[in-house]
Order: C-alpha cells, then sequence, then structure tokens
C-alpha cells in the first residue's frame, strides 16, 4: 500500500527537537540548516528516561541512536515526520510510524568513501603494523638495533592477495575499486544474488569466497539472517590466518567464536568499528583478543562526511515541509 503524506503549515515554523545530536555535531558544524526552517532544540545526548519529556512537543523529531518504540511514539500527540541522522534506523519503529502516517527518512549513501578508507586503514594496518611499530620505535627498539632496520612483525604486499566482500551495495563496490588500485584479486557474494556489472570482478557463492580470500570484509546490514553471521562455522571455512573486517554492525559477529579463533591463530587478525553493544562493556572478549584491532565506531565520522550528511538531512527536512518527503524508509 502506497502512504501519500501531505503537509501544509500555513507560515509556520514547525518545533524540531534533535535528541541525540553530538556525534553528528560536536561543534564543528553547525545546525542553522534545520533551524533557518525550524523552531529547533538541540540536545547533545538524551537518556531513555527523558525521551518522552523532551519529544512531547515536536513536530519534527531528529535521532541518531535514541530508540523510538511504539510505546513512546504513542505519547508525542503532535509527531509529524522523523528523520534519522544515519542510514540505519532499526532502533525505530517505522511500523508504528507508519500507522499514524508519520514519514520516517534516513540519510542514505552519505558515507560511502569514509567507511571504504577504513576497511582500507585496517587492512593496511594488518599487513603492514604501523602502529605496532611506532610502539616498538618509541620503547627504544631502534636506538637499540644493531642495523640501519628489524624487523620483528612479518610484512606483507596486497598485490596479489584475494580480497572477498560480502555485500555489494556501493561500500562494497567502493572497497572493490580500491581493491582492484592494489592489485588484489576479489572475489563477492551478495545475499541479494544481484550481479552487477563491476569489471574484474567475480560473484560467487559465499563458501568460494571464504576458503579462497586472504581478507574478509563484511558490508551487509543486519537482519535475521545476517545475525551472528561471523561465527565459529564461518570462521572454519577460512583460509588459516585470514583476516576478517567489520565495518557494517555489530551483531553480524559473534564475538566469543571470533576471540577464540584470534587465540588459537586461526585468525591473524579481526578489524572491528563496530560492536555488539555500543559502548562496549568491559568483558566483552574482543578487548582482550589478540590481533584485534578495534575503532569506536567512527568510519562514518570524517568530517567530510558529517557534512554530507548535515546536507542530505536538510534536504530531508526541506522535503517533509514542501509536502513530497523523501528517502522515506517506512
Amino acid at each position: 500500500m502506497c502512504i501519500i503524506y501531505s503537509v501544509i503549515f500555513m507560515n509556520k515554523k514547525l518545533k524540531a527537537v534533535i535528541l541525540d545530536g553530538y556525534t553528528e555535531n560536536p561543534g564543528d558544524l553547525s545546525w542553522d540548516c534545520i533551524s533557518n526552517l525550524t523552531d529547533l532544540t538541540v540536545y547533545d545526548r538524551t537518556p531513555d528516561e527523558l525521551v518522552i519529556e523532551r519529544a512531547k512537543d515536536a513536530e519534527i523529531l531528529i535521532v541518531n541512536k535514541v530508540k523510538l518504540t511504539e510505546e513512546i511514539i504513542s505519547q508525542l500527540p503532535d509527531l509529524k515526520f522523523v528523520g534519522t541522522l544515519a542510514t540505519g534506523y532499526n532502533q525505530i519503529d517505522g511500523v508504528a510510524l507508519r500507522k499514524r502516517n508519520i514519514p520516517l527518512s534516513n540519510i542514505p549513501s552519505y558515507s560511502t568513501n569514509a567507511v571504504a578508507q577504513m576497511v582500507f586503514a585496517y587492512i593496511l594496518e594488518s599487513v603492514n603494523r604501523v602502529s605496532e611499530y611506532t610502539d616498538s620505535v618509541k620503547k627504544g627498539d631502534w636506538e637499540n638495533c644493531k642495523d640501519f632496520c628489524y624487523w620483528n612483525m612479518p610484512l606483507y604486499e596486497l598485490d596479489g592477495k584475494t580480497l572477498g566482500i560480502i555485500g555489494f551495495g556501493k561500500i562494497g563496490r567502493r572497497v572493490s575499486e580500491i581493491a582492484k588500485a592494489f592489485g588484489m584479486n576479489v572475489l563477492v557474494y551478495t545475499p541479494s544474488g544481484k550481479k552487477d556489472d563491476a569489471p574484474d570482478v567475480e560473484f560467487t557463492d559465499m563458501d568460494v569466497v571464504l576458503r579462497n580470500s586472504d581478507f574478509i570484509t563484511v558490508h551487509c546490514p543486519l537482519t535475521e539472517k545476517t545475525a551472528g553471521l561471523i561465527n565459529k562455522e564461518f570462521i572454519s571455512k577460512l583460509k588459516d590466518g585470514a583476516c576478517v573486517i567489520n565495518t557494517a554492525r555489530g551483531g553480524v559477529a559473534n564475538e566469543d567464536d571470533i576471540a577464540n579463533a584470534l587465540k588459537s591463530g586461526k585468525l591473524s587478525c579481526y578489524c572491528a568499528d563496530v560492536l555488539s553493544t555500543e559502548p562496549p562493556k568491559s568483558d566483552n572478549p574482543l578487548l582482550t583478543a589478540p590481533n584485534c584491532f578495534i575503532t569506536p565506531h567512527i568510519a562514518w565520522a570524517a568530517y567530510e562526511t558529517r557534512l554530507r550528511l548535515m546536507g542530505i538531512l536538510e534536504g530531508n527536512v526541506k522535503a517533509f515541509l514542501d509536502g513530497n518527503p523523501t528517502n522515506v524508509v517506512n
């Protein structure tokens, strides 16, 4: 069923509330593009117990990671539009919004270059060990070396190595382009079964990708089918010493199985920008696992990327106010 959203505002600025704006804009950007369109209130962060109080009069509600359940939505009588500050929106009950004819708009395709760049930051770290050698030099290992150079960790070239990509949307495609520039072979498994016309890329089934890849990078959404995808069975099919990169969602990884594979040496390294719980709990097994590179969900956070996100958000709000919501996902 197609829902038609229509909006008439009679020269009145709608009340807009951003509940958790800090990660998008810690101060180096401006919310003026939204405040020029609305009567805007911005909160850096909003704990669960204050969501209803802060959002109760909102007509436009913008969130990043704040949960909007059906129970919460039912207590926001003036709500007319919800926008996310991200591509993902699994913390928002889109069905409950749809029942009230409230559009939910996300931010698509804003972080392609930044996430692909992070994938290769991980890959290059795994083969060049820049951070570890920097630490070694600062500890005095080089000044005490008898030769002009030393290496106490192996170094590898990417040329001729095989990269397996699981999921081939815009990010997966961009990763493949960078991989080809490094001289890598690229194998792709796409859960949708859709095979694009990417040059010099081999589309094949999952098992072939796992068996033949030196590096695996995951670029699929978190769904019932992909939850816990990187698990003991998945890892058992990999080459010994393969490296796995996850910039998708923490929930696609079984972190206990990955930690065990790192300890046994089955995996040479695991690189994650996302964890099952964020921020992580102190008992997360990856925090103490060897050869595990973790960044705090920052693949999307380059300045240019956040600026692009802000522009798309502005476009979403404008489109809604004009009566033609865009990037609607419910």
